[in-house]
């Protein structure tokens, strides 16, 4: 039978060998621990302690009001030791609350597992989800209780839970799979009772035969009736929301409108397992599992690991560089960010520590265009990079807008098989922020 796929896309090295067989283990960080403010799609948020402050484990560190936030919660116990500026992985600097850790990992009071959560009202999950500071864990930290607020007239047929994880070396996701299934499951049970009519769908590339079996294994001993695993064909970017939609349901997905327009929600494996863990057994999301790797680490694993942890202290546990990288990414090698510094903190959406040396990254000089359309025919949004790239340069920023530069999703497929090696993801991406910042003063007048 011929697996669900999406068109376009490529097909590169999948590379996840260096810690798919890899158990997640735990690690309690030593230093200080730094909590930028800006860690969700959406408003940032305030700093709500002050330096001597006493916290716990749990306890809000930033909030913001507004409907699209999350909150940022301590990941340990200690004393604030500062409200600063510090660099983050993107290289900016930020707002940020510092924690003198007291290795005490002191859980606050007021986190516990939700009373008869089996027959509570359902719409509590959501409150306890938003204060848990649950966001999107695949990489996009959309806050998870706004996605499942749908207004009203929006009928949701398909609740599917994203264990695809096609992005090449992760496996934080693939390892979650095989190591807490029924938890995942039972998530999903959970958010089920908020749509009761909507199908669960856990969608997991065919390259994870095992993670397929552990969860088909699981939903038959479970029993549950409106549940399935669906295997997806192995193709990068298949965990795309518009992507993988498009795969399950065979319904065109607009990039303009939301998933729920067309009656799905999307949640990251990771995602559905802190809300277990938030209602169930009451702890908030102030851990997250990175998988640190690539050809210049010792010893490539997959961590759970507190926000805020300094990366540089998952290198060490790593055994350190083996061979000197040339290039260090936060994620994985498609639509990573590119690191200035190891001394950085964890965030919520750090899904992986990406170490490269000059073998596996192999960069080569740009070369002139050969109008082949390779970019073209690999976009899984249907867009001409080759048009994009060159009003970029120009600064022709409307027109960009006008050929569609804003619906690029930044997966990277068209500099992927660029042979004349131009960075064309990156032009769409400096587009697009060049656009909104034309919108934003635009509305300021």
């Amino acid at each position: 039978m011929k697996l669900p796929t999406f068109w376009g896309g490529i097909h590169p090295p999948q590379s996840k060998e260096f810690t798919a067989n890899e158990e997640i283990i735990s690690y309690s960080p030593k230093g200080e621990l730094v909590f930028p403010m800006a860690q969700n799609i959406g408003a940032p948020c305030s700093p709500v302690v002050a330096k001597g402050d006493r916290v716990l484990v749990g306890t809000r560190l930033g909030n913001n009001d507004a409907f699209v936030s999350a909150p940022i919660l301590s990941s340990v116990s200690g004393t604030v030791k500062d409200v600063t500026m510090r660099q983050t992985v993107a290289g900016t600097l930020e707002n940020c609350v510092v924690v003198e850790n007291d290795r005490q990992f002191e859980l606050a009071p007021e986190w516990k597992p939700m009373a008869d959560y089996e027959t509570a009202d359902p719409k509590e999950y959501v409150k306890r989800i938003r204060d848990a500071g649950i966001v999107g864990f695949g990489g996009a930290t959309f806050p998870t209780a706004v996605k499942l607020s749908p207004p009203p007239d929006k009928k949701i047929k398909w609740l599917i839970v994203n264990g695809v994880e096609c992005e090449p070396y992760l496996n934080c996701d693939n390892r979650i799979m095989l190591e807490s299934p029924e938890k995942i499951l039972k998530g999903l049970e959970l958010v089920m009772r908020l749509f009761p009519d909507a199908e669960g769908i856990v969608a997991v590339e065919n390259n994870k035969p095992k993670a397929i079996s552990v969860l088909d294994a699981k939903v038959r001993e479970m029993g549950l009736k409106n549940v399935r695993v669906q295997p997806m064909m192995v193709k990068y970017p298949q965990g795309a929301e518009k992507m993988l939609i498009e795969a399950i349901t065979g319904q065109e997905f607009v990039i303009t409108a939301l998933p729920a327009d067309v009656g799905c929600i999307i949640l990251n494996v990771r995602t559905i397992y802190q809300i277990y863990s938030a209602i169930v057994e009451g702890l908030p999301a102030v851990q997250r599992i990175v998988t640190v790797t690539g050809d210049a680490i010792a010893q490539p694993k997959n961590i759970r690991v507190p926000h805020g942890t300094c990366i540089r202290e998952l290198i060490d546990l790593c055994g350190g560089f083996k061979e000197q990288p040339v290039k260090i990414l936060s994620g994985g090698p498609m639509m990573g960010v590119s690191m200035r510094s190891l001394d950085v903190p964890v965030v919520k959406g750090t899904s992986g520590i990406l170490c490269l040396t000059a073998k596996s990254t192999m960069l080569k000089p740009i070369t002139a265009c050969l109008r082949c359309g390779r970019c073209a025919e690999a976009c899984p949004m249907g867009l001409v990079p080759t048009v994009l790239e060159p009003l970029v340069h120009a600064r022709k920023y409307k027109e960009f807008e006008e050929a569609g530069g804003m619906n690029c999703i930044e997966c990277g497929s068209c500099t992927y098989m660029c042979p004349a090696n131009h960075p064309l993801t990156q032009g769409c991406r400096d587009g697009k922020v060049s656009v909104m910042a034309m919108r934003r003063k635009a509305a300021a007048k």
